[in-house]
């Protein structure tokens, strides 16, 4: 059975500008995939060329084991989109909002009316459902414009941002509920600036930058590249000083972040991590403290990128 979405080389360009260069992965029935990356590094672009918004300029986009632009029609009743720009009316209640969208979806009137009471009962929305979206909190718009996507039954939901913006409490109601759709079977590509949720909610995690794939891979094999267990923080006098001139700590460390106070350093190759403390404290600076944590997954995006999530 294939996956439900398979991107293989796809390849963008705007004029002299190479906005995603090669990007491929798939994600199979009941995953979240997260995809992070950076402003500006291609996600955007990505999403808009598996939903058909962009036709790329090289490689292909498989919904169900077919190419997107052979029955675009077949590809979009597979495919549901919550854009991270709300898609509402503001002056239309939900109800009407999450009506309008099923019709467009291909329901009829009843049809989308029985679904939209679904959806707004699943969402803990039905006694807000008669009221205008103009007066809805931040959550509960980002909940209906989630919804508006549910409405045909997608096997194949693209999340752009969905929490974007929102109280923590109304970010835990909708990260629950798109955790229960995965398990229901609904493949779900997730992107997001907040590192922390897809820690918690991607089975796997697909980290782009200047249009190229990065890396990917569950959260321990991301981990993994930073050397397992083998990362460590440094406290002290780090101002001013050179670690590249350091005798042999290049060989032996690889610099992930650095401020005036702390320098965050993983090992290289697989070494003893008693022994990597003894270097460390031993540095020609004045150390105030040396431990060793497991890696993140910040740690991981800033090792691959150079940059914050949100740069």
């Amino acid at each position: 059975m294939p996956p439900l979405l398979h991107v293989s080389r796809l390849a963008k360009s705007f004029g002299a500008v190479r906005a995603v260069d090669g990007v491929g992965f798939a994600i199979e029935p009941g995953e979240i995939y997260g995809l992070l990356g950076p402003n500006g590094a291609g996600k955007t672009t990505t999403i808009s060329m598996i939903c058909g918004l962009l036709r790329p300029d090289a490689g292909e986009v498989l919904v169900e084991g077919t190419n997107f632009w052979e029955d675009p029609a077949r590809a979009k009743r597979v495919l549901g989109v919550a854009p991270q720009e709300l898609a509402l009316y503001e002056e239309l209640s939900g109800r009407e909002n999450l009506e309008f969208w099923g019709r467009l979806g291909g329901l009829t009137r009843p049809q989308a009316r029985e679904r939209a009471g679904e959806i707004l009962s699943a969402l803990s929305l039905l006694e807000r459902a008669k009221d205008p979206v103009g007066r809805y909190s931040g959550g509960m718009k980002r909940r209906v414009n989630l919804g508006a996507a549910l409405m045909h039954r997608p096997r194949l939901l693209l999340l752009d941002e969905p929490t974007v913006g929102i109280d923590p409490q109304a970010r835990a109601n909708i990260l629950d509920f798109i955790r229960a759709l995965g398990r229901d079977g609904t493949a779900i590509l997730y992107t997001t600036h907040y590192l922390e949720e897809a820690e918690g909610l991607c089975r796997r995690i697909g980290i782009i930058d200047h249009g190229r794939l990065l890396a990917e891979g569950t959260l321990a094999e991301l981990q993994q590249r930073l050397g397992g267990d083998r990362l460590f923080v440094v406290e002290g006098a780090l101002e001013g000083s050179q670690p590249d001139q350091w005798p042999g700590f290049t060989d032996k460390f690889r610099i992930l972040q650095r401020t005036d106070r702390q320098m965050v350093a993983a090992a290289i190759g697989d070494r003893d991590p008693a022994r990597c403390l003894q270097e460390l404290l031993a540095l020609p600076v004045r150390v105030e403290n040396v431990t060793l944590k497991r890696p993140s997954l910040s740690d991981v995006f800033l090792q691959l990128t150079g940059r914050d999530l949100r740069e």
